[in-house]
């Protein structure tokens, strides 16, 4: 029977794994090993100001293990969503840290494939005037001529194709821009023959390393066997074991709907998929059935500058005062507005975040019972550093003194476990684009470059 191997180190690269997890995966026999390095779940910072995720130390870390590993077996390394958001200082990035890599190790007859994501805006913005680009988050503002012009960069999520096509040409290590997460996982068993379904719920899976394990763990590995019928997940490490509960719920994870998984060129229909206990910590999944749309779109994923930040933390134990803590967050921001009425209002913007009310939930907070304390971060988001400085300052002074009815005490409440209080934080980016875009097939936007080590 055809069938192919994936080791998955970690959910992402940096993350770090257990070394012998790693070198009891490779005695599995991979065909390759895979890691997504990249995600938007931090939000469209790490985008908009091309830098990493994770630490230098701990990306080069993990990528020395993976490298040394992928050599002795002579098998394919490829490493997804280089640098976090896959765009151009992303990438260049990863690949200076592989160069090092394999400099210090005086690894040489390597083939290494860099597939670039970056969309130029000129193509975005000719698909915008042919009705091709439709927005995916109802958060994000209607993409405009304007709003595009602002943006730092776009990227968009590759499909398997250009790294099968990689694969193809040799490459030894394959270095993707911003890629779907399943993608680079899929291509390598699509590249050995594997039915595409099989192959893309596989990648669904393994992208994450052991989280589809108990206990669940983005920090160690996990091995994919994909097959004609249907594939299996193994954690490598003996303390973790995959139910067919644990690894089904993985399958839900970060999606909308129950069964259907939409991705660059394809649509996943798992409604029949059925998942069944091995006996020895694996789970068997079979049923998975994919489609190919007509019409090929791509995510696109781009940020611009929204502004900059500065922020307090406080602590309040007051019952008086968590009681009409909507009250003091009113009547501060009202405060301080009039205080710079020589300010466009338009230019500044005061947010409060109770922890213990509804930090996490916000409105949609069910629980009305209050604690007896609270977390509150003031942040000021402004045009400038300077003027969001002055903003807190004057919102953490004004809610620090702020007079309410039922108030005991004079001042005080407010209490700052750190001083000086107020953090600048720096420039504040958002999702200026975050569509999708018709285009003719999943090779148009990606470039691929290689060379030779």
């Amino acid at each position: 029977m055809r069938q192919c191997r994936i080791l998955a180190p970690c959910a992402m690269l940096g993350y770090g794994f257990p070394k012998v997890s790693f070198l009891k995966g490779m005695e599995l026999k991979p065909d390759a090993i895979v890691v997504d390095a990249g995600s938007t779940d931090a939000g469209p910072h790490k985008l908009g100001a091309g830098v990493g995720i994770v630490s230098e130390m701990a990306y080069k870390l993990d990528l020395a293990s993976l490298i040394e590993g992928s050599v002795k077996a002579d098998i394919p390394l490829i490493i997804g969503s280089a640098g976090g958001s896959g765009a151009i200082p992303h990438v260049q990035w990863t690949k200076r840290i592989i160069d090092e890599i394999l400099a210090e190790n005086n690894i040489k007859g390597k083939r290494v494939a860099i597939i670039w994501a970056d969309i130029p805006k000129k193509i975005i913005k000719e698909r915008m005037n042919e009705n091709k680009v439709e927005t995916l988050g109802l958060t994000v503002k209607e993409l405009t001529p304007e709003r595009l012009k602002k943006t730092n960069s776009v990227v968009a999520q590759m499909g398997h194709e250009p790294i099968v096509k990689a694969l193809e040409e040799g490459a030894d290590i394959i270095i993707c821009g911003r890629a779907y997460d399943p993608a680079p996982f899929a291509a390598v068993a699509i590249h050995k023959g594997v039915d595409a379904a099989f192959a893309y719920h596989a990648g669904k899976i393994l992208e994450c390393g052991a989280i589809c394990a108990e206990p669940g763990t983005g920090k160690d590995c996990v091995l994919g066997i994909i097959d004609e019928n249907g594939f299996t997940i193994r954690p490598i490490n003996p303390k973790l074991k995959c139910t067919k509960e644990s690894v089904a719920a993985h399958t839900f994870y970060e999606k909308d709907h129950p069964y259907i998984l939409h991705g660059p060129g394809v649509v996943l229909n798992l409604k029949k998929c059925e998942f069944k206990e091995t006996g020895d910590g694996s789970v068997r999944v079979t049923g998975s059935k994919i489609d190919f749309p007509s019409i090929y779109k791509i995510k696109l994923e781009g940020a611009m500058l929204a502004g900059f930040r500065t922020f307090v933390i406080a602590g309040i134990r007051d019952e008086y005062t968590i009681a009409n803590i909507d009250e003091i967050e009113k009547g501060v921001v009202e405060q301080v507005k009039d205080y710079y009425s020589g300010i466009d209002k338009e230019s500044y913007e005061i947010n409060f975040i109770n922890y213990g009310i509804n930090g996490v939930m916000g409105d949609l907070e069910y629980v009305t019972e209050l604690p007896h304390e609270i977390g509150v971060i003031i942040e000021a988001i402004a045009d400038t550093q300077q003027l969001a400085d002055a903003i807190c300052a004057t919102a953490r002074s004004t809610f620090l003194h702020y007079g309410y009815k039922g108030r005991k005490s004079t001042a005080g409440n407010l209490a700052f476990p750190f001083a000086p209080s107020d953090v600048s934080f720096g420039a504040v980016y958002e999702f200026s684009v975050y569509h999708l875009m018709e285009v003719s097939d999943g090779m148009e936007m990606f470039d691929i470059e290689y060379y030779e080590v």
